[in-house]
């Protein structure tokens, strides 16, 4: 039985298996999460023109210079950023295709939230962290989506939210 067919009604609790393994993939993401917040924020800094220093991550994330130096670390253990004395950090090439994909992904999901008519502002910050935990099914629904322009027909829903449940409209 494939996982589609445990997922049958979202008000069905899911078999022990389907149920393991939905948190698997959440714990997985969590794990990756910090990873991806540094090498996306480094290219980030380093597209703008920017050097990316250990005290412009910590800045910016909100976090010690020490514990920057420790995922720092454990970056360049992984292969993905190497450091310059005096000149600050950058991306291997496999850092920078990650920093790609977690872009990419950004982008899809801020994409999608303000075609929702989520703020501009509400849209960036909840894409930060929702960006880390849409599979790839997700997102190719949210990009399906946008290209069919949910933000129009969102538009006209917001328009119409008044409109009587017995005097239907169509879009």
């Amino acid at each position: 039985m494939d996982m589609q067919q445990r997922f049958d009604t979202v008000d069905t609790l899911p078999d022990a298996q389907t149920h393991s393994e939905g948190f698997r993939v959440s714990r997985e993401a969590r794990q990756h999460a910090l990873i991806e917040d540094y090498v996306e924020l480094i290219a980030d800094l380093l597209d703008e023109g920017q050097e990316a220093r250990q005290v412009d991550l910590a800045i910016r994330l909100g976090v010690s210079q020490p514990t920057v130096a420790k995922m720092l670390m454990r970056l360049g253990d992984e292969g993905l950023v190497v450091r310059k004395p005096y000149r600050g950090i950058f991306l291997t090439p496999e850092g920078r295709e990650l920093a790609e994909k977690v872009r990419a992904r950004h982008r899809t999901v801020e994409a999608f939230l303000l075609a929702l008519g989520v703020s501009p502002c509400n849209a960036r910050i909840d894409a930060e962290g929702l960006e880390h935990y849409v599979g790839a099914e997700t997102l190719k629904a949210f990009r399906l989506a946008i290209d069919a322009d949910l933000g129009n027909f969102m538009q006209k829903a917001r328009k119409n939210k008044g409109a009587s449940s017995l005097n239907i409209r169509r879009f």
